[in-house]
């Protein structure tokens, strides 16, 4: 993740202007400006740690929108921590060594990112791990918090995921309403096929075999298997098995739709080469973190 890049400094300038951190009521009453403080992050529970790199960019970022803060602050972190790494609750994610107004009011800004950051990585660890041991790679999906998306997307990366589209120019996917739109799904893949920019892939949701059967007719080069059982989703692996691509190999099989902790593995062990699930960056739990200042 790059932390100096125009699009992540605007995501955190934005949410640092939401809280109006430069402007904090309570910190300007309350604390001296000269004071200088060490805050300690620390992980509550256990958790998969993501967007570390935060922590030192939103201060910069935070200097940079205030215009009168110059004193020298460090983040310090075990050689240990990093994103993707497992922590254990009570354990110490990062010290800043500040001016404790800046400390102050800076606190939640960098709390959100790296609950919400960790929360997704967490996630997406636990369906890393249930799936271990089969073809399977857990993807994510666009279902992500309106303008956090590259955020969202690379804690899912730290939890051991893979990235689905980024946007809407990344891929063709014909889902359920692209059909309705052309036609039906010979139609879909026709004019997919005419117009698709370059040589991206084109992708076509199916909700049943004989949907399936239609879009292999029909030259998909990928399928989305929609709310199939695991036991559908099984021949509809060795359907596309027995239509190879020139090269042999089996067109990519995706599954989505339902999928939940519970029944992961299921799907895994269905063959499928991909599993998306909206639940990683849609439903996500913050982790439980929390930063304790002590005058330095």
């Amino acid at each position: 993740m790059d932390w100096n890049s125009r699009r992540i400094t605007a995501i955190l300038e934005n949410a640092l202007l939401e809280d109006r951190a430069t402007r904090d009521a309570t910190g300007y009453s309350c604390v001296d400006p000269n004071q200088r403080a060490s805050a300690t992050i620390l992980a509550k529970q256990d958790c998969i740690l993501a967007g570390i790199g935060c922590v030192a960019r939103i201060l910069d970022v935070f200097a940079a929108l205030d215009g009168a803060v110059t004193s020298h602050y460090e983040v310090t972190t075990h050689p240990e921590i990093f994103d993707g790494v497992r922590l254990h609750q009570g354990q110490s994610v990062a010290v800043i060594r500040h001016n404790a107004r800046v400390i102050l009011s800076c606190e939640r800004v960098i709390l959100n990112f790296l609950q919400r950051m960790s929360g997704i990585a967490t996630f997406t660890r636990k369906f890393v791990e249930a799936v271990s041991g089969t073809r399977a790679r857990i993807l994510d999906t666009r279902k992500t918090a309106p303008g956090l998306r590259v955020i969202d997307k690379y804690a899912v990366r730290c939890g051991g995921g893979q990235n689905h589209r980024l946007d809407l120019s990344d891929g063709v996917l014909i889902k359920n309403n692209h059909i309705a739109l052309a036609g039906g799904i010979a139609e879909a893949l026709e004019r997919a096929h005419r117009n698709r920019r370059g040589s991206q892939p084109i992708e076509i949701e199916v909700r049943s075999l004989a949907e399936l059967e239609q879009a292999l007719a029909h030259g998909a080069e990928a399928v989305l298997l929609d709310n199939m059982s695991p036991e559908d989703v099984k021949r509809a692996v060795e359907r596309c098995s027995q239509s190879p691509k020139q090269d042999g190999s089996r067109i990519p099989i995706e599954c989505s739709g339902g999928i939940r902790l519970e029944n992961v593995r299921a799907y895994a062990e269905a063959g499928v080469d991909f599993i998306s699930v909206g639940l990683l960056t849609h439903s996500i739990h913050a982790v439980d973190m929390s930063l304790r200042v002590v005058a330095a």
